[in-house]
């Protein structure tokens, strides 16, 4: 009995992104201070909570699970996907730029550089792959391709 394999990672933002996005912070008190310090400190913290919640609420799960691979809401059996290819550092940065058919389906994160490509074997899917963001790329590529195996 073959098992199919697992796979999950959810796309949190790195540190950078949360830190860099703190600069709400100074920017609100900065706006708000000659009308109030107490009204600026309020809404800066107010703002950069709400960047930090929409940050976490819109972090996309890539799963592999019973055969099929969902990347945030978008979901396929892997029975109508070919090979998956990892890739990382120049390579993927070539995948995402230069070698990039604008037909592909993307889900792209900048804070995660490497990527997971996955081609679509349905001719009558218009995107001719799949581009996916994983911090696990080699660990994705390597589930989605044991999935596609009979069991």
């Amino acid at each position: 009995m073959h098992v199919k394999p697992e796979y999950r990672e959810k796309l949190w933002p790195t540190p950078w992104v949360f830190i860099a996005t703190a600069l709400v912070i100074p920017a609100s008190i900065l706006v708000l201070v000659p009308i109030s310090l107490l009204a600026g400190v309020i809404t800066a913290a107010v703002l950069y909570g709400g960047c930090v919640a929409l940050l976490v609420a819109s972090s996309p799960v890539v799963a592999v699970k019973d055969g099929i691979l969902q990347c945030g809401r978008a979901r396929i059996t892997t029975d109508m996907l070919g090979e998956a290819v990892a890739f990382e550092g120049a390579e993927a940065t070539q995948q995402r730029g230069p070698a990039l058919d604008a037909r592909a389906w993307m889900l792209i994160r900048g804070w995660v550089s490497p990527i997971v490509r996955i081609p679509i074997v349905d001719a009558s899917d218009p995107a001719p792959y799949w581009l996916v963001s994983s911090r696990q790329p080699t660990k994705l590529a390597a589930a989605i391709n044991e999935s596609r195996q009979p069991a």
